[in-house]
C-alpha cells in the first residue's frame, strides 16, 4: 500500500503523539465475521507498520483482547499504545453487556478487574484506561468508586492515564469537573449525522485539556459507502433515522464522485478537538482504505458544495 503519513495528534494532557485513527479492537472480535488468532495477529502487525499502533480494546469486545495478548508476545511494548476500559453495562462478570442489574462500581472492583486484565495481555500497564457506560456517574465518583480505583492504579504506574468512554453529555462533564480524568470517549456525538458534542464535550475538554476519542465516526459502518441496507439489517444502529440521514449522504457522495469513508473521516479530523477516531477493521482491505482516507485530505472546494448542500459547515 502507498499512502501519505497517517497524521497523530497529541491526546491532550496524556501527551501521547495517536494516530488520527486509533484500532478498534472490536474489529477482529468476531462480532462482524470471523477472524482467527493468525489473521488478527497479521494484521495488528500491518497496522503498526501503516502508524496505526494504538489499539484501543475492552474485555467486552469478545476475545479480542486475548487476540492482542498474542500480538504483544511477538511485539515491543513500546512501540504500540494501548487504552483499556473498565467495563460498567451490569451486574454481569466484569460488568458485561449480558447482566440485568447495576455493575460493581466499587475501588476494590476495578483494580481486581484492570489488573486481571493486565494480567490477560501479559503486560505491566495500560497507557490509559476508561470507565465504559456507567449506567450512572455518581457511584463512579464517590470517595471508593471506580474512579477511585483507576487512581489508585495510576499511582502505581499500572495505568498511565484515567478517564471516561460513554453516551450522556452531563456525565462527561461531571467527569471533567473532578480534574482528575485524562481523557474521554464519546458515542455517536460526531459525525456527518450529528455533531451535538461540539456544543458541550468538545468546549469543556478543550478548557481541561482532556484528551478526546470520537466514536462511530463513520456511524458504524453507514458512511463507509457500502450499501446502507446491507448495514442497517447486520449490525446495532440507534434506529432508522440514522440510516435515512446516512443515505443522503451516500446518495450525494455517488453524483458527485466522492468517496463517502473519505468524507466522514476527513469531516471529524477538522475537528482539532478531536484527536483520535477509532475504528474497528474486519480484514487488511478495510484497514488500508480507512488509513487511506484519513491520509488524504479532500479539496477544499468539496466542502464549500458540501457546506451548500447540507448546510452543516466543516470546521477548519
Amino acid at each position: 500500500m502507498t499512502a501519505p503519513m497517517l497524521p497523530r495528534r497529541r491526546l491532550g494532557r496524556t501527551e501521547l503523539e495517536i494516530p488520527v485513527i486509533p484500532f478498534g479492537t472490536l474489529g477482529f472480535s468476531n462480532s462482524f465475521g470471523f477472524v482467527s488468532d493468525e489473521d488478527a495477529v497479521g494484521l495488528i502487525r500491518h497496522a503498526i507498520s501503516l502508524g496505526a499502533n494504538h489499539f484501543d480494546c475492552s474485555r467486552c469486545y469478545g476475545d479480542s483482547m486475548r487476540k492482542l495478548g498474542l500480538a504483544l508476545l511477538e511485539i515491543p511494548r513500546e512501540e504500540v499504545i494501548i487504552t483499556g476500559r473498565l467495563c460498567c453495562h451490569s451486574d454481569a462478570p466484569w460488568g458485561g453487556y449480558h447482566g440485568a442489574g447495576e455493575a460493581d462500581y466499587s475501588a476494590e472492583r476495578a483494580i481486581r478487574d484492570v489488573e486481571d486484565q493486565l494480567e490477560l495481555l501479559g503486560t505491566d500497564y495500560f497507557d490509559g484506561v476508561m470507565i465504559h457506560d456507567p449506567n450512572r456517574i455518581e457511584p463512579t465518583l464517590a470517595r471508593d468508586g471506580s474512579l477511585a480505583g483507576l487512581l489508585q492504579l495510576k499511582a502505581r504506574g499500572q495505568v498511565r492515564n484515567v478517564g471516561y468512554g460513554m453516551e450522556p453529555h452531563d456525565f462527561h462533564l461531571q467527569a471533567i469537573a473532578t480534574g482528575e480524568v485524562d481523557l474521554i470517549l464519546c458515542f455517536n456525538d460526531y459525525n456527518l449525522v450529528r455533531q451535538t458534542a461540539a456544543d458541550t464535550i468538545l468546549p469543556a475538554a478543550a478548557a481541561a485539556d482532556v484528551g478526546v476519542l470520537n466514536g462511530w465516526s463513520i456511524l458504524r459502518g453507514l458512511l463507509t459507502g457500502v450499501d446502507i441496507e446491507e448495514v442497517r439489517t447486520r449490525r446495532r444502529h440507534r434506529g432508522n433515522d440514522d440510516a435515512e440521514a446516512a443515505r443522503a449522504y451516500w446518495n450525494w457522495c455517488r453524483e458527485e464522485q466522492i468517496d463517502l469513508l473519505q468524507l466522514a473521516i476527513q469531516f471529524c479530523l477538522r475537528e482539532k478537538r478531536i484527536h483520535g477516531n477509532p475504528i474497528g477493521s474486519l480484514n487488511v482491505e478495510q484497514l488500508e482504505a480507512n488509513i487511506r482516507a484519513a491520509s488524504t485530505p479532500l479539496d477544499e472546494s468539496v466542502w464549500i458544495r458540501f457546506q451548500e448542500e447540507f448546510g452543516v459547515g466543516a470546521p477548519l
